[in-house]
């Protein structure tokens, strides 16, 4: 067993992962009674989410000794995702319009599916603020929790000596907290062999072959948005090379590529930042959570991907105006999407919406795509938390919060 404890996580988790790819093509349906394996994995991480989040945001804000300076990195660090989102949705509506994944596409034998109501943008921007903190903490909000965190560190830093003592409180529940989470990722390569194994015997590869032309430009437009925008904010904006980043994001991203979730991924993401990337605190415990519940890159490019796929296949034309009106608002719903497998399916109904698709058609789209959507999801979901982590890299070296030398360090195996 030293052997495998040895080896450096990421490179343990990738095994896992392909080892669990062929075991579940193999197994086909019956690797199902392997299932609760990477449930008890996923259970695992979310339940370091509120506390995580609370207490190392609480702790990163008190050790910024300004007020001010949550203002600087919290506005570069909101700017920076909206720029990335429009990008994002630009790559997928280029690659939809030019791929014609719609096209020929027949949704007559789709099962329709029951959708959400789409949510104000007002109920929105009022339920950031928790009526209950406490029920933000029980119903994992994280929203609410940020904001509550980001106005209990904004305390503190006011109220100066008198805090000190519960400063260094959450300080030390910072630390204790990354130290679980290190203790939780042991048993990644496991929770990942099962929920890759279990996804590939009940779906299997021919997810690809049943939508070949969207899954293509979903895939390509991921790959792209990581190339050409994420690592062009490295490269270009915090003059930093794309290697290391690219390297210390690789436990962070097959975490999410398992688990389908940016929230779930976000203690990963966490400890990538820190450990691999030299994020301190006072950045990486405030922009990562604000990104893991803003930032979908990877949910606005595929919303946006799936409008233009639903229009081709049911002949609707589009012009300019629709094309503004489709990203505009794709950038809106994917503000504070559930972070959760498939819940940018379900947001489709306001986009689809804006091309006078009705809620028939609606419906017929999304029961269309639901059977094969996780895998396409997986992939996205690398790219929500991929742009986190290159904004806060950004925001990072802006504020100089990062550790260069850990930064740059070649890795030891």
């Amino acid at each position: 067993m030293s052997f495998w404890f040895d080896m450096v996580l990421w490179k343990r988790i990738l095994i896992a992962l392909v080892l669990g790819a062929l075991v579940g093509g193999l197994a086909g349906e019956s690797i199902q009674s392997i299932a609760w394996i990477g449930e008890l994995f996923v259970r695992l991480i979310k339940m370091l989410i509120v506390p995580l989040v609370f207490v190392t945001l609480v702790s990163g804000v008190v050790s910024m000794d300004d007020p001010k300076r949550l203002g600087s990195i919290g506005g570069r660090a909101i700017a920076l995702y909206m720029i990335t989102t429009v990008a994002a949705i630009t790559i997928g509506l280029v690659l939809a319009v030019l791929i014609h994944p719609g096209a020929g596409i027949d949704l007559s034998g789709a099962t329709p599916a029951e959708l959400q109501a789409p949510i104000a943008l007002k109920d929105r921007l009022l339920a950031i603020v928790p009526v209950n903190p406490f029920a933000a903490f029980a119903q994992a909000d994280l929203l609410a929790i940020i904001f509550f965190a980001l106005l209990t560190g904004t305390g503190l830093l006011l109220i100066g000596e008198k805090g000190k003592i519960l400063a260094d409180a959450f300080q030390a529940g910072s630390d204790l907290m990354l130290s679980i989470t290190g203790i939780v990722m042991e048993f990644a390569p496991f929770g990942v062999f099962a929920l890759i194994a279990v996804v590939m015997g009940t779906n299997g590869p021919q997810t690809f072959i049943y939508l070949f032309f969207l899954a293509l430009v979903v895939v390509l437009g991921c790959a792209l948005q990581i190339v050409l925008t994420q690592a062009f904010l490295v490269k270009f904006l915090a003059r930093l090379p794309v290697m290391p980043f690219l390297r210390g994001a690789r436990e962070a991203q097959l975490v999410a590529f398992s688990t389908s979730s940016s929230s779930a991924t976000l203690p990963a993401t966490l400890s990538a930042a820190e450990h691999n990337l030299g994020i301190q605190p006072a950045v990486a415990s405030s922009v990562l959570p604000l990104g893991a519940t803003i930032n979908m890159d990877g949910t606005a490019l595929y919303v946006g991907v799936v409008t233009i796929f639903a229009a081709q296949a049911f002949g609707i034309p589009l012009d300019l105006t629709d094309y503004i009106l489709i990203g505009l608002t794709t950038t809106l719903v994917s503000v504070g999407t559930a972070s959760v497998p498939s819940a940018s399916l379900f947001l489709l109904a306001a986009v689809l919406e804006t091309i006078g698709m009705s809620p028939e058609q609606t419906a017929l789209v999304v029961g269309f795509i639901l059977p094969f959507d996780r895998i396409l999801d997986m992939t996205r979901t690398v790219v929500n938390i991929t742009g986190d982590l290159s904004v806060a890299t950004v925001v990072a070296k802006w504020e100089k919060e990062i550790d260069e030398d850990t930064y740059r360090a070649a890795p030891t195996e």
